[in-house]
């Protein structure tokens, strides 16, 4: 195994992983995160939750794709994704380090998208 390969497999883990720890929040509706929906015109903690639950599935869904067969279309959704959750922290009030302390959350989705780019000779 080369060492790119070692590093992508080291990045699949990785991005799983916060993407699996992401849908076990979301699944027990944090209640934080409810309530940041507010912030975004839902303000029904009923229908936040819901929501919450669909991102928690589709987290859930991304950690799975990526582990077992990462797809360009899915790493740059997590890197989109990544990059909102990070950036909604201080929409919602948190610090801009909030935000800075989770660059990892979609520059790693984006670096395992192009070593399997250059991996593939794309």
């Amino acid at each position: 195994m080369s060492n790119t390969q070692r590093a992508i497999w080291a990045l699949r883990i990785g991005v799983a992983g916060e993407f699996l720890g992401h849908a076990v929040f979301a699944l027990q509706g944090k209640p934080d995160w409810i309530k940041w929906f507010s912030n975004f015109g839902v303000s029904d903690p009923s229908t936040a939750a819901t929501l919450l639950t669909l991102v928690g599935i589709l987290d859930l869904l991304v950690a799975l794709t990526i582990l077992f067969k990462p797809i360009k279309p899915v790493l740059l959704w997590a890197v989109f994704w990544g990059f909102w959750t990070a950036l909604v922290r201080p929409i919602v009030g948190m610090p801009i380090w909030d935000f800075i302390e989770r660059f990892a959350n979609w520059a790693a989705p984006l670096a395992l998208f192009y070593l399997i780019k250059n991996e593939k000779g794309q």
